[in-house]
């Protein structure tokens, strides 16, 4: 059987290398990419490039420079650093992972619970040898029940849908927007449809699952802030340029908005210096939403199986680019 040259753009789970090493010669790189030159100069003679993180610019500039390549194989479900078109036109297989969405659910459900209850405010003030009962009931500190909350969910994709399930559990009212309206689910998970302003308007807790597009850039604006109640929070484990970064900053600052709690941002790595890293009213973690010892295992198999199927001649299960 013909050996194949295969990169993988960042080490990940062992069972995944061991099954590509069963096609292939493995390239790993030892270091995170974050230039087209440093992509190219790794995979100029791969056949199947495995790109594990969201930030590797695999451009149309880098697809050209790699002229045996047949397979795009992301560790993850988002694939906005991939220029789809440009693979597309060379013939060349995108694939996601889509097996995170349990962990990225729970993930939110963390979030929401930690912005009800001020979770690492909490966690501060005991670190810092305080005692909230001491001091009286500090308004600052009080929480908020979960029962009876207005959840809306934007993206009813399958991450949107593993939270509905969830929070309907928690006794919370859930709405939706999507650009498909989906009657189906409403009837089976008890949610209804809204369009975004009076989704905007009605929750108490807003969560972001939309993949990052032309047309979902900044969906969530300065407009949209100010359409919210100052008592609701934004969670986001999409994509961070789904949100304007200053315009939700401004928000957090001003009270439009209660809080925040993201998992992906704009510029990633976040920058210590970041305005929000000064904010207590916002929650942040460093992309992690799928990042359980399970779904790390899964994610790089599945995407592994994908390069497999197509270094053998087969269709993947999960292209993006099904033309």
């Amino acid at each position: 059987m013909e050996r194949h040259r295969i990169v993988v753009t960042y080490n990940t789970h062992p069972d995944a290398i061991k099954i590509l090493e069963g096609v292939g010669e493995v390239v790993i790189s030892k270091k995170l990419i974050t230039s087209e030159e440093e992509l190219i100069e790794l995979a100029r003679d791969a056949d199947a490039l495995m790109v594990v993180k969201s930030v590797e610019p695999v451009s149309e500039r880098v697809i050209e420079n790699v002229p045996r390549l047949k397979i795009i194989a992301r560790v993850g479900v988002g694939y906005d650093n991939v220029d789809v078109r440009a693979a597309t036109r060379r013939g060349i297989w995108v694939t996601i992972a889509p097996v995170n969405s349990v962990a990225v659910a729970e993930h939110t459900l963390a979030l929401i619970f930690s912005l009800a209850r001020k979770i690492p405010l909490l966690d501060r003030h005991v670190r810092s040898g305080l005692w909230y009962r001491s001091l009286g009931t500090p308004q600052n500190l009080m929480g908020v029940d979960l029962w009876g909350k207005v959840l809306g969910i934007i993206g009813l994709g399958r991450i949107g849908r593993e939270v509905a399930l969830r929070a309907r559990c928690l006794g919370m009212k859930i709405l939706y927007y999507d650009i498909v309206r989906r009657k189906d689910l409403e009837e089976q998970l008890g949610i209804e449809f809204k369009n975004l302003e009076d989704l905007l308007r009605e929750s108490d807790f807003v969560s972001i699952h939309t993949p990052l597009t032309e047309e979902t850039r900044h969906l969530i604006d300065e407009e949209e802030l100010r359409l919210m109640k100052p008592t609701a929070y934004l969670i986001n484990t999409s994509r961070g340029a789904v949100v304007n970064t200053k315009a939700l900053v401004r928000a957090l600052k001003e009270g439009w908005i209660a809080g925040a709690a993201l998992d992906v941002f704009e510029e990633e790595p976040l920058p210590p210096d970041n305005e929000l890293t000064r904010l207590d009213n916002v929650i942040l973690t460093p992309h992690a939403a799928s990042y359980t010892a399970e779904t790390y295992r899964k994610l790089a198999v599945t995407a592994a199986e994908e390069i497999v199927r197509v270094l053998r001649g087969d269709k993947p299960l999960y292209p993006v680019n099904q033309e």
